[in-house]
This record gives structure tokens, C-alpha cells and sequence, in this order.
């Protein structure tokens, strides 16, 4: 497994991969971090995606809840080096697609361009790799419509665990992968 340092030092360009969205942690876990510890997270996996040439990083909470401190927690941004990194606090999916079809313009074609372009927003792309932090036998509610051709690695690491060699090895997983995009093999 590549190294935090290794992936930095020796960034493996992977033009095939857009957008990495990383689904993990009740909205507690998310209320619990200090700013100090969000902006070294923050940090630390943007310059890696950024030197590995993915473009947008999303963090999104793995589900939604009424958890004491977790209301208050609003959708911000910041660009680190080449990545832009969006936090997400929504984990209920079906609630953000929703949102989403009301910002479609009345006179807007419904379809599966204009739906991920609103549902993404700023990302100009659906996220290719999902990184959900859990086990790998029950799927965030925070995913709908991610599941149609996002590449899924599970990790067995909590919210307040996840390092940059956690995000290292999903890449470096996804980057091994043969996608068919939902076809079958020939």
C-alpha cells in the first residue's frame, strides 16, 4: 500500500477519475470535530487528490440523523492546490434529490444530464470512485443516485479515523479496477 508521502511524492496521474466522494460518520461524529480538525482533514486529502490529479472531492455524512449538534452543520468548500473539496453534511439522499429536482428551471429537459448536473453542483461530474467508511454489507442512505456507475470500496475505518492512506489505497484500488460502467463482460 502506498504511503501518504509516496502517494504525494510520486502522484500517479489517472485521468479516468473525476471525483471521489467520501461517505462516512453520523452527523455527530461530524459535529464532534473541532475547526482546527476539519481543515487538517480537509487538507491533507485534497493535496492528495490534487497530486493525483482528481479534481473534486466530495465528503458526505453516511446518513441523516437527529443527533445533537448535527442541525447546524452547513455545505461549505475549499480549493487545496488542484482540488476542490466539498463537504456534503446531507446524508439522506432521497432529501438532496429532491432538493435538487426543485432547482431544475421549470423549462428544463429532465434527464439524467440535467439531474447530475444540479445533484453535483459545483462538481461538474458524478463522483466515478464512492469510498463509503463502513461495512460492506449495508449501503448509506445518503447514496441514490451514486450506485448507477460509481466504482464502491468499502473501508472497515470510522469517521474520526479516516487518513489520507485510507483515501491512498481506495484510489490505488479504483485505479486496478476493469470498469463497465454496468454492462456485463464480453
Amino acid at each position: 500500500m502506498a504511503t501518504a508521502t509516496d502517494a504525494a511524492s510520486t502522484p500517479v496521474s489517472n485521468s479516468s477519475l473525476r471525483h471521489v466522494l467520501v461517505v462516512g460518520g453520523t452527523l455527530h461524529d461530524w459535529s464532534v470535530l473541532s475547526q482546527e480538525a476539519w481543515d487538517r482533514r480537509v487538507e491533507s486529502l485534497g493535496r492528495l487528490c490534487g497530486a493525483l490529479g482528481v479534481p473534486w472531492l466530495t465528503l458526505r455524512a453516511y446518513e441523516p440523523g437527529s443527533e445533537p449538534g448535527g442541525d447546524d452543520l452547513l455545505p461549505w468548500r475549499r480549493t487545496i492546490e488542484d482540488c476542490e473539496v466539498i463537504v456534503d453534511p446531507c446524508g439522506d439522499g432521497r432529501q438532496r434529490f429532491a432538493d435538487a429536482m426543485s432547482r431544475l428551471d421549470p423549462g428544463d429537459e429532465v434527464n439524467e444530464a440535467t439531474v447530475a448536473a444540479v445533484l453535483y453542483d459545483p462538481a461538474d461530474c458524478e463522483p466515478d470512485l464512492v469510498v463509503v467508511l463502513g461495512p460492506p454489507t449495508q449501503l448509506p442512505p445518503s447514496l441514490v443516485w451514486e450506485l448507477a456507475y460509481a466504482e464502491l470500496v468499502f473501508l472497515p475505518v470510522e469517521w474520526g479515523e479516516l487518513d489520507v492512506d485510507d483515501l491512498s489505497h481506495s484510489i490505488n484500488d479504483f485505479s486496478n479496477r476493469r470498469r463497465r460502467f454496468g454492462g456485463l463482460d464480453e
